[in-house]
């Protein structure tokens, strides 16, 4: 079964076919860097990052660009208020939102910044004034006839016919159903930033720079464009308007749209107190692989509804994953290998990629690995698996997390590193119990422990119970958790 993905454009289930041969372009609309970035965006973000690691384990050689929005009416606004450049102001955030994405364990794509391509910008819409699709006003500002471009309103299949013609509407956002010529270039106002460029003095509007950056990047034409599902409209409509009428080309083929989420319940909102960024979850003593994992969940189309029930138990299943891996390897088996395990493995791998190749379902990709992890611990349990049969088993498991990624146990320097940042920022009153707990200890390496689970061992051996005791008090402290097994013991970290 090939990759089947939702066309926003076509609103239909597709196959996916790129336009060079095994060759994907992809582009997903980045941060605008305003503000740390909240669990709303890092759901696109990650939606976005399984279906390039999909992608790439499919076969496919994929360019995936991102942009930094670091210009926009919100950031010309903060920025003139504190009394700092633009520049300066969107440094911080740039930083956090690469920081965060680390944290949770995105692949990094080619980052492209807005405020590096403004004679570009510029450039582009000079092109579009000759052709006709661009006008200046008087004040020195550039707006797209949106009457000119007859298709558009085709992406958000939102009826534009009694649109009024030349009404112009100067804000980067708005939520009105009615098309007005969009800004293209403002003119400077008092205080706030401007460039000096072909075209005059201004800035660029919100939408014009994507256009600029995804065709720089990946053509006038190029396979799959991503985003969250608000983008739609005004801004992904506008990209297509203002690329399209200057390349006489379709911009993209497939656009790719995750949903929005709700938290325990209702609309994420500063008023009614459940707005999130990733670094208040972990200040509450949440671990990055949780929240992660609570982000694949559900289907990247469907409502997802972001609850601490949820996260609690996104953490139990992280567990179940990294105990069964520790349990494949830390076990002594018997030499050999039995068909039934290797079967098992096989069949969960298809499970899998024919989960994900149905428009990235997430969730019956899960399933399948978590009927793989409760039919081999059984075997485990009844000491039905062989040596050779660990391989395969390992293998379902690594590939499993080439795409959901959270197997690596580096849940406590990721936190560590947060609760050093809200220590300088100086938010230490925002630090829960619970995160001091798995991040404020010296982290301790893989070696230590086992040399200090050895050395607890032989103080066992010779009941020097004191010293042993003092290694697992020892231990626990750095947030270690010791298990007595039939199979030995065994260690992981809280």
């Amino acid at each position: 079964m090939a990759l089947r993905l939702y066309n926003t454009l076509s609103g239909k289930i597709e196959d996916f076919h790129p336009l060079d041969g095994n060759r994907v372009r992809m582009y997903a609309c980045g941060p605008t860097v305003y503000d740390y970035g909240h669990i709303g965006n890092f759901r696109t973000f990650i939606a976005v990052d399984l279906l390039y690691r999909f992608l790439r384990q499919s076969g496919y050689d994929v360019r995936y660009v991102m942009n930094i929005t670091d210009v926009d009416d919100k950031i010309i606004r903060n920025s003139a208020r504190d009394g700092v450049t633009v520049q300066q102001y969107t440094a911080k955030f740039t930083q956090a939102f690469l920081e965060d994405s680390a944290t949770l364990s995105i692949e990094p794509p080619v980052l492209v910044r807005a405020t590096e391509h403004i004679d570009a910008m510029a450039g582009f819409i000079a092109e579009l004034v000759k052709k006709g699709f661009a006008y200046r006003t008087d004040d020195g500002s550039y707006y797209f006839r949106i009457a000119k471009f007859p298709e558009y309103g085709k992406l958000s299949k939102k009826d534009f016919a009694g649109m009024t013609d030349g009404a112009r509407v100067d804000l980067d956002e708005y939520e009105k159903d009615s098309a007005r010529d969009f800004a293209l270039w403002k003119a400077p106002k008092p205080g706030e930033a401007s460039w000096n460029t072909s075209i005059g003095p201004g800035r660029p509007g919100w939408h014009i720079e994507c256009s600029v950056m995804s065709m720089e990047q990946l053509g006038p034409s190029f396979d799959l464009h991503a985003g969250g599902e608000d983008l739609i409209f005004p801004h992904h409509e506008n990209e297509i308007a203002q690329s399209e009428a200057l390349s006489g080309k379709q911009l993209a083929r497939y656009w790719f749209h995750s949903r929005f989420l709700l938290v325990e319940g209702q609309k994420m909102s500063k008023s009614l107190g459940n707005f999130f960024t990733i670094r208040d979850l972990v200040l509450r003593g949440h671990k990055p692989s949780s929240i992660r994992w609570l982000l694949t969940q559900v289907p990247y189309r469907n409502q997802l509804n972001f609850t601490f029930d949820g996260l609690k138990s996104a953490a139990s299943s992280v567990e179940k994953l990294r105990n069964f891996r520790f349990r494949l390897t830390s076990t002594p088996f018997l030499a050999g290998a039995t068909q039934p395990m290797a079967q098992l493995a096989d069949e969960t791998i298809a499970q899998i990629k024919s989960a994900l190749d149905d428009d990235l379902n997430t969730a019956e990709a899960q399933a399948a690995m978590f009927d793989m992890l409760r039919k081999a611990n059984t075997a485990l349990d009844a000491t039905e698996v062989r040596q050779d049969d660990v391989k395969p088993l390992l293998g379902a498991l690594e590939k499993f997390d080439e795409i959901f990624g959270v197997l690596q146990d580096d849940d406590q320097p990721k936190m560590k590193a947060i609760l050093d940042w809200a220590r300088a920022e100086g938010r230490e009153k925002e630090i829960s119990p619970e995160l001091m707990e798995v991040a404020g200890s010296a982290q301790l390496a893989d070696e230590q422990v086992n040399r200090m689970l050895a050395e607890m061992e032989a103080a066992r051996k010779t009941r020097n119970f004191k010293a042993s005791d003092a290694l697992r008090a020892e231990l626990t402290a750095a947030g270690i958790i010791v298990e007595n097994t039939k199979d030995g013991v065994r260690w992981r970290r809280k």
